[in-house]
């Protein structure tokens, strides 16, 4: 594989996420169900490529047609599978650099609600995953085992951390779990946006919405994805001058030294269990990924320049900046590679463990987010359902629906939130350790600690936060 073959596979993707963003503006469909761009621009390359377009031009005129293997060349594909295990590195590290670590006793009172009920979605999704996979799935259809992982890592997680894993799933024997686990991702991504817009005009034509009401209308500007004119503001902001440095590129650095952070926690955790149960073949730790150890090292240079950066040179936005245009490259390339085969050939356990996945996700916002949520239960609720149905972005799409001025505490309620639910699932310790723990001791073991896990969210969430007097005063403080 040359440079120039690299470069010319990057340079591609960059054409077809102008496509996908093309997509978005002049196409109704997709400005109604509020899908990003990249989503767009991953199913167009994935049309474009061998398993659509290749699949059907080998059939009606001969594999050796133009065009049989696709648009894209082999070459440009294996750089394609190459990049979301890159990116997804880079995306996690980029979670807490910038943003200043509050302290846990904050991030309990502002967060805690909403950190109950996410935990709950999450943790009841490896629950029914595993007990599903476990007593059905395997044994009719014969499907691995850690398969019933793939809810959660696919709805929570999103398309980047299952195309994360891909390695991992390779590493324990599942292979297929990395295009099914993808699959997952984007039903979740798509459910997430029809049924979250659903729930919220359900909720403003039942009053449920506190801020929104059955009226309320989007700008066109609003539902193609821009700014109007006068909306624009600035991207980033500068904090070091270009003379000495590019801004963009020591924000780069504290990434890339979070990165290296990882890199030396990921080895040294390698070597333990090496040294300890590595040496009776027990293999958990070799086969986690990099990019949850890259999110601790994230969490640890923003502690030191918490601590030492007096003159604030890391600006969030920029870090908001870098992290998004990692994602959306790493979206279309994971949709772009991913095999239709596969999930044809496991259709029935996907199907089912979709449908499993969707309704809990439903029935956990409807029922369990007003007695977890003393105020704005249904603003805040929505937003977690978005996230536990695909990405952070998903949830805050909804909550722009229902709350587009941030009238409500909800966004920063979830960003509080957020720091205490990433380090472990949606992409953290327990999504990527969850694929190598099934692979070494079964399935019984993780269901256990998942339910545990539930009990006690659930326990916490109705029993202590749900009881909490509604005081509005004091959300917004």
């Amino acid at each position: 594989m040359t440079p120039d073959a690299v470069g010319l596979a990057i340079v591609l993707i960059g054409g077809i996420v102008l496509l996908g963003k093309l997509l978005r503006a002049w196409w109704g469909v997709a400005q109604r169900l509020f899908l990003p761009a990249s989503i767009l621009a991953g199913f167009l390359a994935l049309v474009l490529g061998p398993d659509v377009l290749g699949a059907a031009v080998g059939a009606v005129f001969g594999e050796e047609a133009a065009l049989a293997d696709g648009v894209f060349g082999e070459t440009t594909l294996e750089v394609w599978e190459t990049l979301p295990e890159l990116l997804i590195t880079v995306v996690f590290a980029t979670l807490f650099l910038g943003h200043r670590i509050p302290s846990p006793r904050t991030i309990w009172e502002r967060g805690g609600p909403q950190l109950s009920l996410g935990l709950t979605m999450g943790a009841g999704q490896y629950v029914l995953g595993i007990a599903l996979t476990a007593l059905v799935l395997t044994p009719m259809f014969g499907i691995n085992p850690v398969a019933g992982a793939m809810i959660e890592i696919g709805f929570e997680g999103g398309h980047g951390t299952a195309a994360g894993l891909s390695g991992t799933f390779d590493a324990v024997g599942f292979p297929e779990g990395a295009d099914l686990t993808l699959g997952m991702a984007t039903v979740g991504i798509v459910g997430g946006i029809l049924l979250g817009v659903a729930l919220v005009n359900i909720g403003a034509r039942t009053g449920r919405t506190e801020i929104l009401d059955a009226a309320t209308q989007h700008s066109a500007d609003e539902q193609r994805g821009i700014f109007g004119r006068f909306e624009r503001g600035a991207a980033a902001t500068m904090t070091v001058r270009p003379s000495s440095i590019e801004p963009l590129t020591i924000h780069f650095a504290f990434v890339a030294v979070a990165i290296l952070v990882g890199v030396v926690l990921l080895e040294g955790l390698q070597a333990l269990e090496d040294a300890t149960w590595g040496a009776q073949d027990v293999e958990v730790i070799e086969h986690v990924p990099l990019f949850p150890l890259a999110m601790v090292g994230g969490a640890l240079v923003q502690l030191l320049i918490d601590r030492f950066d007096d003159r604030a040179l890391v600006d969030r936005a920029m870090m908001m900046r870098i992290q998004g245009i990692s994602l959306d490259v790493l979206i279309v390339a994971a949709l772009a590679t991913l095999s239709l085969d596969v999930i044809g050939e496991h259709l029935a356990s996907f199907l089912a463990l979709a449908a499993v996945g969707l309704a809990w996700n439903v029935l956990a916002f409807w029922f369990l987010a007003p007695r977890m949520i003393p105020i704005y239960p249904y603003e805040r609720g929505l937003t977690d359902f978005g996230q536990s149905m695909g990405v952070t972005a998903t949830g805050l799409i909804l909550l722009r629906i229902v709350d587009p001025e941030n009238t409500t505490p909800a966004l920063e309620s979830f960003g509080y939130k957020q720091l205490g639910f990433e380090p472990l699932l949606g992409g953290g310790l327990v999504t990527a350790l969850s694929v190598p723990l099934i692979g070494a001791f079964g399935p019984w073991p993780l269901f256990a600690a998942m339910f545990v896990l539930l009990v006690v969210a659930l326990v916490v969430g109705i029993g202590y936060f749900g009881r909490q007097q509604p005081l509005q005063a004091t959300e917004d403080g």
